[in-house]
């Protein structure tokens, strides 16, 4: 079987007692973000971890507007063109034609409000919402139409996919839950349907890395053929098999990207992997719950990438 089929087995439990597929990710060095040197470094990083998927970076963040000041300026942000996301575009281009006949290839999305954050600052932003949502809303509109362009260009070239991730439900990051109903769900799910729609395959990432969770309700309805959320949440530890329930798909992780894979050394990160491997549901694909720190050691990554491979459900 080969690594795409391996992959896309899991969404309707068609593979046999075998491997079991796994990826991580890591940020490369600014000098590999883009072009051929960012295609080279992706590569380099699939060889030598052995990983079943190809995860491309985003690292075409929205450009800051310092001229959004008040809750009304949110109206006058200016859109984005394909030729903003060129840079990023040559990225995605290389490793379709480098690696879709072996395997899947998605792209990582940050979601509108992730966007609207780079735009105007995420703490302005938010009290932002806070004082006049609908205000913010038409800017988020505009945002959401920019990374629209950036989504529809990735699946004319060929892409499978998208890691999209999702934030603003974490503790606190908003003046009220509401606020995320208001002005960031409805954003996010016009993007993730319109992917839902086009691609074979999609992650749903609810994404911890700005804050911890302690309610995750609104999520499982979000779209996604694969879901991939931090098993914390709040006082709650979930295993794999109750969040695949949870949210009606496999589930993708199972440790933790600042415990063994990070620190430990290569026997812990194996038996860290064995252990998230006994526990795991039956369709799964064995990952960190979001992106390795910088400095995490390819090696550690390539021993649990091992054992999933060795590891027979």
């Amino acid at each position: 079987m080969s690594k795409r089929d391996l992959v896309l087995s899991i969404l309707d439990g068609s593979a046999p007692q075998g491997p079991v597929p796994a990826a991580f990710f890591s940020h490369f060095d600014p000098s590999c973000h883009f072009g051929q040197a960012g295609v080279d470094k992706h590569l380099e990083f699939v060889r030598a971890t052995g990983m079943d998927f190809v995860k491309i970076q985003y690292e075409r963040k929205f450009p800051s507007d310092p001229s959004v000041e008040r809750p009304a300026d949110w109206a006058d942000v200016k859109p984005l063109t394909l030729e903003y996301f060129e840079p990023q575009l040559s990225v995605v281009r290389g490793l379709v034609e480098a690696c879709k006949a072996e395997t899947v290839v998605v792209v990582t999305l940050y979601s509108p409000f992730m966007c609207a954050g780079h735009v105007g600052g995420a703490e302005l932003l938010a009290a932002h919402m806070a004082e006049d949502p609908d205000a913010v809303c038409k800017g988020m509109e505009i945002v959401t139409e920019s990374l629209r362009l950036f989504v529809r260009e990735c699946i004319r070239i060929g892409v499978d996919g998208f890691y999209h991730s999702t934030q603003g439900y974490e503790a606190g990051r908003l003046a009220s839950r509401a606020l995320f109903h208001r002005c960031v769900m409805p954003y996010d799910l016009s993007i993730m349907e319109e992917i839902d729609r086009s691609c074979p395959f999609s992650i749903l990432h609810v994404c911890d890395y700005h804050d911890p969770y302690d309610d995750i309700s609104p999520f499982p309805a979000y779209p996604g053929k694969v879901v991939n959320i931090n098993p914390q949440v709040g006082d709650t530890t979930y295993t794999g098999a109750q969040l695949s329930a949870m949210f009606g798909r496999p589930f993708m992780g199972g440790m933790d990207r600042h415990g063994a894979l990070a620190k430990g050394t290569e026997a812990e990160v194996r038996a860290a992997a064995r252990e998230a491997l006994s526990a795991a549901p039956e369709r799964f694909i064995l990952a960190a719950d979001c992106t390795v720190p910088p400095g995490t050691p390819w090696a550690n990554l390539r021993a649990a990438i091992d054992e999933a491979h060795n590891w027979r459900r």
